[in-house]
């Protein structure tokens, strides 16, 4: 005589009080941003979707880079502003090769001054935030004393090409929607990128899974580097010239386009695509508030509240955990 099989009632997975509120203050905190965007003057038209894409495109192209880094749970980079500024000035100084030469030069001097930090942070665990301070103390200082302060100009005119606005659009969109389909392929479809994500999950387990920790932390901070060096290109074209004095809130708004666009602080969950979104979400409230008459303060002041919220809001929704 067979057994009969016993039902087993289902489980039921009980969503907290508090993250049931966090998901309803994000829902609402969208739809007010939706109808403030339609309802603010002149936002709703095709010349001012090119001003966000195009206001985007420099922190994007960043961004897409330092993504790798928080994946891989090293929270940020706070250097990414000295590093683009040093790219622009190898960028510019190089001109006279030709500009994919140049291009190429700013690239791998990014990618090579990030993979010295990811080595020491793989290597030996430094903290990443102290780490990557006292290299765009640095990287400053270094700039500073090679140029004496003064402003880098362009050493041949190929530049001009990064300014140039297909079909309306300028260059520097095409390449930040190219460069994030890349990076988000190499995210998913090499060991590379799962390494990444694993890593960042939990560095305890990876070691213990024999992943070469080191190796990875290297790969990852070159590929932000290289990415943070093509910004820098782009950002010297464009002020056709380079100079700290161009580093501005470059670091904070690389960062805030990782964080606006879900990717946990601590590393193991997000995506480029992501990034990408983050980027254009924080372009977005930055126009709205110019359209209306914001000062700079107030739209640096608003990044800063939506970081903090988006933050938190990521870290609940994963129950506490790790994130």
């Amino acid at each position: 005589m067979s057994a009969v099989p016993v039902r087993r009632p289902p489980v039921l997975h009980r969503v907290s009080p508090t993250r049931k509120i966090v998901a309803a203050f994000g829902v609402a905190a969208a739809a007010a941003l939706v109808i403030f965007a339609v309802l603010t003057r002149r936002f709703l038209t095709w010349d001012n979707v090119k001003a966000i894409f195009s206001s985007a495109s420099l922190v994007g192209i960043m961004a897409l880079g330092l993504t790798f880094i928080t994946l891989a749970g090293s929270l940020v980079s706070l250097a990414v502003a000295p590093i683009a500024v040093v790219c622009a000035m190898a960028f510019l100084s190089t001109l006279g090769l030709g500009l994919f030469p140049a291009l190429v030069i700013a690239m791998a001097l990014g990618a090579a001054i990030n993979a010295v930090q990811g080595a020491l942070i793989g290597a030996w665990n430094v903290n990443a935030v102290i780490l990557t301070i006292g290299a765009g103390f640095l990287i400053d200082g270094f700039a500073q004393n090679v140029h004496g302060g003064k402003i880098v100009l362009p050493a041949g005119g190929g530049y001009a090409r990064l300014n140039s606005t297909p079909l309306g659009i300028p260059v520097a969109v095409y390449v930040m929607v190219a460069l994030a389909i890349v990076f988000q392929l190499v995210l998913k479809r090499t060991v590379l990128g799962r390494q990444i994500l694993l890593i960042g999950s939990s560095r305890q387990a990876a070691r213990a899974a024999g992943l070469p920790i080191g190796r990875v932390m290297v790969a990852a901070f070159a590929l932000a580097g290289a990415s943070i060096g093509l910004g820098g290109a782009f950002l010297g074209a464009f002020n056709t010239g380079a100079s700290t004095y161009l580093e501005g809130t470059l670091t904070f708004d690389a960062i805030a386009a990782v964080l606006v666009g879900g990717t946990a602080i601590t590393g193991g969950r997000g995506s480029i695509l992501r990034t990408l979104g983050g980027a254009l979400a924080i372009a977005t409230i930055s126009d709205i508030l110019l359209l209306r008459g914001l000062a700079t303060g107030a739209q640096i002041l608003f990044k800063g509240v939506l970081v903090v919220a988006v933050v938190i809001f990521t870290q609940v929704r994963l129950g506490g955990r790790d994130a």
